[in-house]
């Protein structure tokens, strides 16, 4: 969520809210809110529930601004936040959650502007679901990391920091991800780049 956002303006705005300025909020809303709408968006699956959780993502950074001690942290923070919001909303959908198809990914994967032929746009399309049904079946642990690290464009210590989890744990899960998606479209481990 990081990328393409000026974190010392953000900051200075956080200074603002935490001193009472209501309108630095809603700088903030707009400055971050694709970030954290795509986020939501992809990890859910659904627009409905990711609406849902973009609104209790922003309630709670506004109710609980003043106990951000580093606001040069606002961004990796409301990661944090944006993360146990979904994944506690994905927790109670789950029985829905793999019925729900993901035309959303296909558009931020899928170069608009590529002049590839309709029938091999067809196969990119058909490829990006398959890609997303694998991720789904990851373990969840897998399936977080490679969320937050290859469609948030998350750095691993960014992931280190939102799910708790040590350094080598997330390159592990990442490593061990990329090895099941290999699998599940015939392709040998070796053919994965690494991740340092």
């Amino acid at each position: 969520m990081s990328k393409d956002l000026d974190h010392k303006f953000i900051a200075t705005l956080v200074l603002k809210l935490q001193r009472g300025d209501s309108d630095a909020f809603t700088q903030i809303y707009g400055l971050t809110y694709n970030k954290v709408y795509n986020y939501a968006r992809h990890y859910l699956r659904d627009d409905y529930l990711a609406q849902d959780a973009v609104q209790e993502i922003y309630i709670l950074a506004y109710k609980n601004i003043t106990r951000l001690n580093d606001p040069t942290l606002f961004v990796a923070w409301l990661n944090q936040i944006s993360f146990h919001v979904c994944h506690d909303i994905s927790r109670k959908n789950t029985k829905d959650y793999g019925a729900i198809t993901d035309p959303e990914l296909l558009e931020i994967i899928h170069d608009e502007n590529d002049d590839t032929n309709p029938s091999e746009r067809s196969e990119k399309n058909e490829e990006l679901e398959l890609l997303q049904a694998a991720i789904d079946k990851l373990p969840a642990h897998e399936k977080q990391c490679i969320i937050l690290r290859y469609y948030n464009d998350m750095k691993i210590d960014d992931i280190v920091e939102i799910l708790g989890y040590s350094k080598s744990s997330v390159k592990r899960y990442l490593i061990s991800g990329k090895e099941h998606l290999a699998e599940a479209f015939g392709r040998s481990a070796a053919d994965i780049k690494s991740d340092d």
